[in-house]
């Protein structure tokens, strides 16, 4: 069975998420792709000073997950300034909120992004342990609270998500 994913929380999505040097001809043009949360890394230590262990805490990793992160943001920045590449700012393993979900077939519950909810609501969300789509988010009073009922039902599970 495979490793279950880690999401890493973060509070800024880029409105802009493609950056291009000047006066590199269009042909050339080599690029690294920045992952979402690794742009998160480096606004959190390096826009808004914080420190290690505060960042790890506000993207919910652990504090050499999140040196990791940084390190790997800073070299592809590094690499783009000084050999002239493209930034793309893309993908990862993200969310803006990391809800539990639970499958009403096996009782397994796991981890997974909030933006999983609008598969939650089209009974598309599958159970990692038994494949089963009938889900529904665990989070009872939480972030997601009122974004992912099913026609207003609640039990001792939490939110049905359709």
């Amino acid at each position: 069975m495979p490793r279950p994913v880690k999401w890493r929380k973060v509070e800024f999505l880029p409105d802009i998420n493609y950056f291009v040097p000047v006066g590199v001809p269009g042909g050339h043009l080599q690029e690294n792709v920045l992952k979402v949360e690794e742009l998160e890394a480096l606004r959190l230590k390096d826009i808004e000073g914080l420190e290690q262990d505060e960042c790890a805490a506000r993207m919910e990793i652990s504090r050499q997950t999140f040196q990791r992160i940084l390190n790997e943001a800073r070299a592809k920045v590094a690499d783009s300034l000084v050999n002239g590449k493209a930034i793309r700012v893309e993908g990862g393993n993200y969310t803006v909120h990391i809800c539990e979900f639970e499958c009403l077939s096996c009782g397994n519950r796991w981890e997974d992004s909030f933006e999983n909810l609008e598969k939650v609501r089209e009974g598309k969300l599958e159970c990692p342990k038994c494949g089963s789509t009938d889900t529904i988010c665990a989070n009872i009073g939480s972030f997601c609270h009122g974004r992912c009922h099913r026609r207003g039902r609640h039990g001792r599970h939490g939110h049905y998500g359709m």
